[in-house]
């Protein structure tokens, strides 16, 4: 697994044989944190062994042991708790625990999930094993896509600066937005990775892609709005890296990762012989496919020399006559991940939400401690620094920063007056870590 090793690989395997779904009323709990634990894991390990190139084994056990379908229902599952149970937290009143990180791992387990499977995904046969799974997540990268694209037309993604008024409850809220547009992001490559095996996909799944939710169409209008680029001060800015950065004047006819991926995927969904076979070209879609004629300049063209096919398709489609909506009468397999978790847990939200307030996110102090314990031994600082994409980042004001919290070395700054105005929100969690790293 390359030189830095989180995970042996009998431990790698025991963990992924481990895995299962919880229901939305144990997430949180004891059982749930440690699976949660297992699953950052081998997140952790997965990227360490793509980075190396050493070989994928996380990527290999997931499919032997046949995990992959469910890591897909467990995303959903805590897609629907952010959903569903989340807001109720929120909005009780007299709710204001001491620590917010219990709740907060609940919200980040999606991240971390997606993470995961946007690093594994990569593999044809991880899409294969997915099985009839491969309909729910199809579903969840529509409706996060749906999101990206309502959120660009809404003045782009919310902005990390909080209220100083805020209280810890608002600032989770804010947090959970934030990364509600990573999760997108990811969830366009998971798409994109799916869409490789477009040859090997069930019709039913095809179906869903390309008539259902017409996704050819909502990857052009992702082009059209590029959420993850924006102005700021005149200066173009992409999002990578969890931040957003500064492109230099040089580097602004560079291809990003993000508009690669969806270049790759229209181009997997239009031009591949099974797709074009199942997507019916109607008016609309003809119209706005014909937008991308604008986009494919001589300079795309030679960082992705591949779409002169898509060009051709596109000077072709000028001539063709376009189809009416076909009314075929079709049996196809639906997504049922969500309408199941949904019908089982309806009208039980409040009761869901009371039984976690009460018996997963009102821990005791000597709980905290030991959490605090298991997450410092979970979160390994010479691997996380090992899968950091970038220089870390001033936990108070984003600049770069060079200085870490000298009791829990777990948050950095970039000069001890923002360590100072942070240490109101850090200080409960920076005593927890120090006094965890200590009682090892």
């Amino acid at each position: 697994m390359g030189d830095l090793e989180l995970l042996l690989p009998g431990e790698a395997e025991v963990l992924v044989r481990g895995l299962r779904s919880f229901p939305l009323r144990e997430m949180g709990s004891e059982g749930w944190n440690q699976q949660h634990e297992n699953l950052e894991k081998l997140n952790m390990q997965a990227i360490l062994d793509a980075t190396v190139s050493q070989g994928e084994p996380i990527q290999e056990l997931l499919v032997t042991h046949g995990k992959v379908p469910t890591l897909v229902e467990e995303l959903i599952a805590v897609e629907m708790w952010k959903q569903k149970v989340f807001p109720v937290l929120c909005r009780v009143e007299d709710f204001k625990p001491q620590n917010t990180f219990p709740i907060y791992m609940v919200v980040h387990h999606e991240a971390s999930i997606i993470n995961l499977l946007e690093t594994v995904f990569f593999h044809k046969e991880v899409c294969e094993s997915a099985e009839d799974t491969v309909l729910d997540l199809v579903d969840y990268c529509h409706r996060k896509l749906t999101l990206l694209v309502a959120q660009s037309g809404c003045g782009g993604p919310p902005e990390g600066e909080g209220s100083q008024d805020s209280n810890p409850m608002q600032e989770l809220q804010k947090q959970a937005e934030l990364m509600e547009f990573e999760i997108a992001l990811k969830a366009l490559s998971v798409l994109r990775y799916i869409t490789d095996c477009v040859d090997s996909l069930s019709l039913s799944t095809l179906s869903r892609m390309l008539s259902t939710h017409n996704l050819p169409c909502l990857l052009v209008e992702l082009l059209e709005h590029s959420p993850w680029s924006r102005r700021e001060g005149g200066k173009l800015q992409q999002f990578e890296g969890s931040r957003w950065h500064t492109v230099a004047p040089s580097e602004q006819q560079k291809l990003s990762k993000l508009d690669g991926q969806v270049w790759i995927a229209l181009y997997n969904l239009l031009l591949s012989p099974e797709a074009q076979a199942r997507y019916c070209l109607t008016s609309f879609a003809k119209g706005r496919l014909l937008k991308l004629r604008a986009f494919l300049t001589d300079t795309l063209l030679d960082q992705l020399p591949n779409l002169a096919h898509l060009q051709s398709f596109l000077a072709h489609l000028t001539l063709t006559e376009t189809q009416p909506p076909k009314k075929d009468l079709v049996l196809e397999q639906i997504p049922e991940i969500w309408e199941r978790l949904e019908r089982e847990n309806r009208g039980k939200w409040q009761a869901i939400a009371k039984h976690q307030l009460q018996h997963v996110f009102s821990p005791s102090e000597q709980d905290l401690r030991l959490q605090a314990r298991r997450w410092a031994e979970t979160y390994r600082l010479d691997v996380l620094e090992a899968v950091a994409p970038e220089w870390p980042r001033c936990a108070y004001c984003s600049a770069e920063a060079s200085k870490r919290c000298s009791r829990c070395q777990n948050e950095w700054y970039c000069c001890r007056e923002c360590q100072v105005k942070h240490w109101e929100k850090h200080g409960k969690t920076c005593v927890l870590a120090a006094q965890g790293d200590r009682a090892k």
